[in-house]
């Protein structure tokens, strides 16, 4: 029977520490969030008037996890799925970037 190696960043069951850099791209992340949330919302909206059918409802579905990221209530995610149209949730993102 051969034995598993050890996992290499893994020391006595515990996992090292993260270095500086890491550190500072997740607490950039985490920062950000909002932002990332922002514009990959805005790229679905393009994948929208571009796509139809199955892939269509993927980007729909996507887009619902990045607005309600972004503090979106369910009923208007809700109601904007059921339109089906990508020029409301344009409208939507276009206020959004105003608050910003």
């Amino acid at each position: 029977m051969s034995r598993k190696q050890p996992d290499s960043n893994l020391q006595d069951g515990v996992m090292e520490k993260r270095s500086k850099y890491q550190q500072k791209a997740i607490k950039n992340y985490y920062q950000n969030r909002d932002a990332i949330a922002l514009q990959r919302a805005q790229e679905l909206v393009t994948e929208l008037y571009l796509t139809e059918g199955k892939a269509r409802q993927r980007h729909w579905k996507t887009l619902a996890t990045h607005l309600a990221a972004l503090d979106i209530k369910q009923a208007q995610i809700d109601h904007l799925l059921e339109q089906d149209n990508p020029e409301l949730v344009a409208t939507l993102i276009q206020e959004l970037m105003k608050k910003s």
